[in-house]
């Protein structure tokens, strides 16, 4: 009997099927009839069938490719429907509902809205032309649906003009936001501003910047490919490659693009991340070929496919890799899984698609679970009726359960409670038993205020009428086998954060970003990214930042600058450091040598002090100018000495000003003495008269010192005054700060170390005149030589300390001090001491008489002889010396015969000894 009553079921359907659409009635997919009736657009079929016949007629043909998915969605408005009639939300009015298959073609879905715009209770289903629709009744009060955005879009823009209510359960295309184009529609989701910023979050947040896209190439798809496009790239991710499949299986090019998208996958290979925003046979189709070719990538699934059961059951879908999709927020549908288990009780008269899925059930009954979905999935509508002939009724409750996709199932619901709600503030004071009672487009003004109570929380249509719900996080996992839909996360849309119920599922969250796909590798902290000839931001090459910049994070476009003078930053630093301060300071190891050596001058001295104190009246003490002038000499050394303390240590502003101008004066002090011993030795020792004449006059030591010693006075007074030297900062060493004394002018600096030069050359010049003195008294000389020394330290000073730099720029100087200072005390002092210490028996004053006879009566036959030659000269005759001076010395005088040629013998008197003895004593005491 039962097989018997299931014939006859299959025989009205069929008969239905057969004829296709005959009159408008046939065209209906599921209805109620109600105090008020609910319209209802849903894809249960894939695709419509087009005909190959020409010329193509305007006729609605069959569809292929039963949906279960959506047939769920269908189902689950009609249980909402009897929810609302079987409680009390509309006490007294019934919901009645006409729900209608777009086949996911948007012609299709016009002409069920063409029936929806139709006047209430006509008879041949007219839509009247108004130009004003205020007090016009159509069919329907609202409508839910449609699955996809662009077929939203089309219906949308018909139901405008009416302003008849939409609320669409799947529908996410931004576009639909806009409240100027699409004035009726509301949708219980989010829009795909909230999923594309969601799925960029989640490259960003797993390290990935170089992904592939692939869309279907119709409204939706490109509108989903702009916005994500616009949210990958404020978060710094690039698109290598955006590939869109035709949105009709029927399209011809289909497989071929399909085809040419796989093989960009595989090409590709630093793309490892996939996002796919595409209709699920269009991603069952690409599955399939990627499989064929061995592809393993992470996919990230858009809500229309992250949730399908007919794909996650695909064979061999784990060799595919991860999949990673975002759903939307589903609440509890207990009831509605109720509902299905006496699904198979239902009467099929006023549900084609109900009849159609039981027809289903019996032609693919003989098939596995994947085959027998797919087998649902192919058949069309003109293929049932010859497959239906002796096929058993079989009745599978677990097949529908398995296919539930949870967000799209509470959505549904919650859009017809939605407007549910909206028609019970209608019907406060309105008899709603008459369809006339109110107008669509009053029921939309009560729909922007309904608040609805969902899972405890309540929740609005905002301003846009998208309804801010958030999102699960899919991550698809294998389990015993199976690959099953787990829930990883909650993405909320209003914080833009990832929710974790768990730290199991936040490493589930982490592991992702075990798979690379960057364009290029990440630069570590230290480096910046450098941008290549490619023209996506995200193929670069790491390079250091250079000195004073770092960056202390991963992938910098840039390195920041360490802006304060006090910090700086090594070539690849992550950070910046503090400068240390930098000086010639007491504890430097070349400073102690210096200070050692400029102490060891001061011991020097006061021993060459004690020496010539305890000989005071030795000739040799008395021949340098006595005890007072030879402290005056000592104490100079000894100032030159201290002044290179003032080199050393953190210098101060008394530093700076006092170093150079103690040096300075000191040693124009200490030339000023030995010029006035250099004047008096060639005083005492010339035997020119004319010349010991100007000697005479220009020899005024204490005015010669004073005058000398007090220009370099008044130059460094000048000095000080007007561009005094003052602490600086040198910034020139990286990671230093040289604390340094700037010499405030360079030209007073040169002009005082310019007039030491000239004190010292006027002193060598005259040292140098009397550096023929006796044999054991040549103190000229060792001047010479000390001046020499002097000249030799100073000219090479000029070239290193200018190209010198950094702490140890002082000591440059500070040695060229020293060994100025120790040539001319070495060359003026330690020869005396010799003497005074080992040749004691030549510091008598009988020795020094001696040598100085010896030396007058030399030089005194030397001045006769030039003096003769001279005048043979004047007198223009051509002299020679016919012999060696011929002197026949007797007791009374001497005289020397000079043999002229042509002239008579010359007869020239030398000096008697009595008087050359005179001369040296007076030599003597001059010295």
């Amino acid at each position: 009997m039962a097989i018997f009553s299931f014939l006859i079921v299959c025989f009205v359907i069929s008969a239905d099927i057969a004829s296709s659409c005959q009159n408008t009635d046939d065209f209906v997919g599921a209805s109620s009839p109600g105090d008020i009736v609910i319209g209802g657009l849903f894809a249960v079929h894939s695709e419509m069938l087009h005909p190959e016949e020409h010329p193509i007629k305007p006729v609605i043909q069959n569809c292929a490719g039963f949906e279960i998915q959506v047939f769920l969605q269908t189902l689950a408005m009609i249980h909402a429907i009897e929810m609302i009639n079987n409680s009390t939300l509309l006490s007294g009015v019934t919901l009645g509902y006409e729900i209608y298959d777009t086949c996911a073609e948007v012609t299709k879905a016009m002409a069920s809205t063409l029936r929806f715009l139709s006047k209430f209770n006509s008879s041949k289903d007219i839509v009247e032309f108004k130009c004003n629709y205020s007090d016009y009744i159509p069919r329907i009060k609202a409508v839910t649906g449609a699955s996809y955005s662009e077929v939203s879009m089309a219906v949308s823009r018909l139901l405008a003009l009416q302003l008849i209510p939409q609320v669409s359960p799947a529908s996410s295309a931004e576009i639909l936001s806009d409240k100027i184009r699409f004035p009726s529609f509301f949708r219980t989701i989010p829009s795909d501003f909230h999923q594309t910023r969601a799925m960029a979050h989640l490259i960003c947040e797993s390290g990935w910047n170089w992904i592939g896209v692939i869309a279907t190439d119709d409204d939706n798809g490109r509108f989903a490919l702009e916005s994500f496009g616009v949210q990958a790239m404020s978060n710094n991710v690039c698109i290598a490659f955006k590939e869109l499949l035709p949105a009709y299986l029927s399209d011809k090019t289909f497989h071929t693009k399909v085809d040419h998208a796989v093989e960009k996958i595989v090409k590709e290979t630093r793309v490892n991340v996939i996002v796919v925003f595409m209709r699920q046979f269009h991603v069952l189709k690409l599955f399939k070929k990627a499989i064929e070719r061995n592809v393993n990538k992470i996919w990230i699934a858009s809500d229309n496919w992250s949730t399908a059961v007919k794909i996650s059951t695909m064979p061999n879908i784990r060799q595919l890799g991860t999949v990673v999709g975002f759903g939307f927020k589903s609440g509890d549908i207990s009831t509605f899984q109720d509902f299905l288990k006496n699904l198979h009780e239902k009467p099929t008269e006023n549900n084609k698609f109900l009849g159609e899925y039981i027809m289903l059930l019996s032609v693919c009954a003989h098939l596995e679970y994947y085959d027998f979905q797919m087998c649902i999935s192919n058949q069309s509508q003109d293929d049932l009726m010859q497959n239906i002939e002796n096929k058993q009724h079989i009745w599978r409750d677990d097949f529908l359960n398995a296919n539930i996709e949870p967000g799209f199932i509470h959505s549904t619901i919650l859009a017809v409670y939605a407007i549910a709600h909206a028609i019970k503030g209608q019907c406060k004071d309105r008899n709603c038993k008459d369809p006339s009672a109110f107008t669509p487009w009053e029921l939309l003004e009560e729909l922007k205020k309904v608040r609805v109570i969902d899972d405890d929380k309540e929740i609005k249509f905002d301003s846009k009428g998208d309804m801010r719900t958030s999102y699960d996080v899919l991550l698809w996992k294998e389990i015993d086998g199976r690959m099953e839909i787990t829930t990883m996360a909650e993405y909320d849309t209003e914080k833009g954060d990832f929710i974790f119920e768990d730290d199991e599922k936040k490493k589930e969250f982490l592991n992702l970003k075990k798979v690379q796909s960057t364009c290029s590798q990440h630069c570590r902290p230290g480096q910046m990214k450098k941008v290549t000839e490619s023209p996506h931001t995200c193929c670069y090459e790491c390079v250091y930042c250079p000195e004073n910049h770092y960056s202390n994070q991963t992938d910098m476009d840039y390195c920041y600058r360490c802006h304060n003078k006090t910090y700086w930053a090594p070539v690849n630093s992550t950070t910046c450091y503090r400068k240390t301060i930098q000086f010639l300071s007491w504890t430097d190891w070349f400073a102690i040598f210096l200070l050692f050596l400029s102490s060891f001058g001061v011991v020097l001295i006061f021993s060459i002090s004690v020496i010539f104190t305890k000989n005071l009246n030795t000739p040799v003490v008395k021949a340098s100018g006595g005890l007072t002038v030879c402290y005056v000499i000592l104490l100079s050394h000894f100032c030159i000495f201290l002044s290179t303390v003032f080199f050393i240590g953190e210098p101060t502003e008394l530093k700076c000003k006092t170093r150079q101008s103690l040096f300075g004066i000191s040693f124009a002090l200490c030339v000023s003495c030995i010029l006035i011993k250099s004047l008096k030795i060639l005083l005492a020792f010339s035997f020119d008269p004319k010349l010991q004449t100007v000697l005479k006059c220009a020899y005024k030591p204490i005015p010669i010192v004073v005058i000398c010693t007090g220009i370099q006075v008044i130059i460094c007074t000048c000095w000080l005054v007007f561009r005094t030297p003052f602490v600086m900062q040198n910034f020139s060493i990286p990671g230093s700060i040289i604390l340094e004394c700037n010499e405030g002018s360079v030209v007073a600096f040169g002009i005082m170390l310019g007039y030491i030069a000239a004190l010292a050359f006027i002193c060598f010049i005259f040292a140098f005149k009397g550096r023929k003195l006796p044999e054991n008294y040549n103190e000229a000389k060792f001047i010479t030589f000390g001046m020499l020394i002097y000249f030799i330290a100073w000219i090479v000073f000029i070239p290193v300390y200018a190209t010198t730099f950094g702490k140890y720029l002082p000591a440059v100087e500070i040695i060229v001090v020293l060994i100025s200072n120790y040539g001319i005390l070495c060359c003026t002092f330690l020869p005396k001491c010799y003497i005074i210490i080992y040749k004691q028996e030549t510091n008598t004053k009988s020795a020094f008489l001696k040598m100085i006879y010896t030396y007058s009566s030399k030089s005194a036959g030397s001045v006769a002889v030039s003096q003769i030659s001279l005048d043979s000269k004047s007198s223009g005759s051509q002299a020679t010396v016919s012999g060696s001076c011929k002197a026949e010395k007797n007791s009374a005088n001497g005289n020397c015969h000079f043999q002229v040629p042509g002239q008579k013998q010359i007869k020239e008197k030398i000096l008697p000894k009595s008087a050359i003895r005179r001369v040296s004593r007076k030599r003597l005491s001059s010295i």
